[in-house]
């Protein structure tokens, strides 16, 4: 194979790349669209597969735009700032199905119902990494590395959280942000006004009491601190500890290490979706956090039992299910572990998994409890596509689930564009028992 491939793109595949083949190998490269012709360079190889740079497109899809950030291409943030919208969620749904298809055994031939918002200035949360030297700067890491870009702007940041950045940059290259510190979490409150901050020092290189002062001063916007010592292992808290977040006609309290919802924009969109029409005797919410879709499902069923193994989301839930004058009953447990005892048998069951999704055990498990109605929000089509296997009995089953007796059915798929311009994929599947 020569030094520069000349490819055709011929597909978009989960994790932003393109798709092509040449000289008797499969090739992807970040940065196209499916037909166009492109040269790229050979990065790394690993028998008959190979990872490329792109080099120039001799012949763009016209899908392509130009990019609004300075920083794409180099910043590991995004992948899909050179596509349109509407295409970004075209290719998105595109890639869902076939990965349904062929990690999952499932054919959905029905439709993907699309949920879209703004596609920039839509996250509440960030990540900003520091890098040391002179200037100092703030910015993120570049892909599938530990080195650190700079950045001046991002243009995915909500308003307030584009502010605090910018304010947190200046006071790096000014020198005044204070040293040792390794990386910054901040999270806006739904009016996008407060800011709550996680800073994780190496140590504090004075008393917490200075380093709060110094980063208040700097921000007036800041109603919520948390300061990491990592070498002592220990927190410092200033502020009232959470910030909070309005959906729904309800509002939730989210501390400095919980989770919540990323796009601003989609939030009440999403907890309608989930939760809308459901009512019943018990329901069972897993991966329950902060009680997003808990609260609203208290309200439609007389029993809700929720499931989270981060304590500090289960006390969030608590204050918010008291708060909203709804009655609970929560776990503070892994979700495989509450599954291994219960006695519960819900009629209606939400489940909101990490990345790793349910597992193939635990979704047995899940399936066992013989719920009419499942609804299952994905980050991963992959791990959704496991999951759904077991479910649905689509896939041959490991032995020990050859004992499965209840079986589901998809009766609706929809893709919700959390996280435009990348190549993430937020799927909500609804199954129904199989009588």
């Amino acid at each position: 194979m020569s030094d520069t491939l000349l490819l055709s793109i011929e597909k978009m595949v989960y994790g932003g790349d393109g798709l092509a083949h040449a000289d008797g190998n499969t090739v992807f490269v970040p940065f196209v669209l499916p037909g166009e012709a492109v040269r790229a360079a050979e990065k790394s190889k690993k028998k008959k597969v190979v990872w490329a740079k792109l080099l120039e497109v001799t012949s763009a899809s016209k899908e392509r735009v130009a990019a609004p950030c300075p920083h794409f291409q180099i910043c590991g943030g995004c992948h899909y700032q050179h596509i349109t919208t509407a295409e970004q969620v075209r290719l998105k749904k595109e890639i869902l199905r076939e990965t349904l298809s062929r990690l999952g055994g499932i054919s959905w031939d029905g439709a993907i119902q699309e949920h879209t918002a703004q596609p920039y200035g839509y996250r509440n949360r960030a990540q900003w990494a520091v890098r040391g030297g002179k200037p100092r700067a703030l910015g993120y890491f570049l892909p599938e590395s530990s080195n650190i870009v700079p950045i001046d702007q991002c243009p995915v940041l909500s308003p307030q959280l584009a502010q605090t950045f910018g304010h947190l940059q200046e006071m790096a290259r000014a020198g005044t942000l204070p040293e040792g510190i390794q990386e910054i979490e901040a999270f806006a409150d739904s009016a996008d006004e407060k800011i709550a901050l996680n800073v994780a020092f190496e140590k504090f290189p004075k008393p917490a009491a200075e380093l709060a002062a110094l980063l208040r001063n700097a921000m007036p916007q800041l109603e919520s601190l948390l300061l990491l010592d990592q070498k002592k292992d220990k927190f410092e808290l200033t502020g009232p500890g959470f910030l909070i977040h309005e959906a729904g006609g309800f509002k939730f309290r989210v501390s400095h290490l919980s989770f919540f919802q990323v796009n601003r924009f989609l939030i009440e969109d999403l907890l309608k979706t989930v939760t809308g029409g459901a009512k019943g005797r018990l329901a069972l919410d897993m991966y329950s956090g902060v009680g997003f879709f808990t609260l609203p499902l208290a309200r439609a069923f007389e029993k809700v039992v929720c499931v989270d193994a981060n304590l500090a989301a289960t006390r969030d839930l608590y204050a918010n299910a008291e708060s909203a004058k709804v009655s609970v009953t929560t776990h503070n447990e892994h979700a495989e572990d509450f599954l291994k005892k219960t006695k519960e048998k819900p009629e209606f069951v939400v489940l909101d998994p990490p990345r790793a999704g349910l597992g193939a055990e635990t979704a047995a498990k899940l399936a066992e409890l013989g719920a009419a109605d499942i609804v299952y929000l994905s980050c991963d089509p992959s791990t959704l596509a496991r999951d759904l296997a077991v479910l649905t009995g689509s896939a041959r089953k490991p032995k020990e689930l050859a004992a499965l007796s209840v079986r589901y059915e998809l009766s609706e798929v929809h893709l919700f564009d959390l996280f435009p311009q990348t190549y993430h994929i937020e799927t909500l599947v609804r199954l129904r028992r199989v009588p």
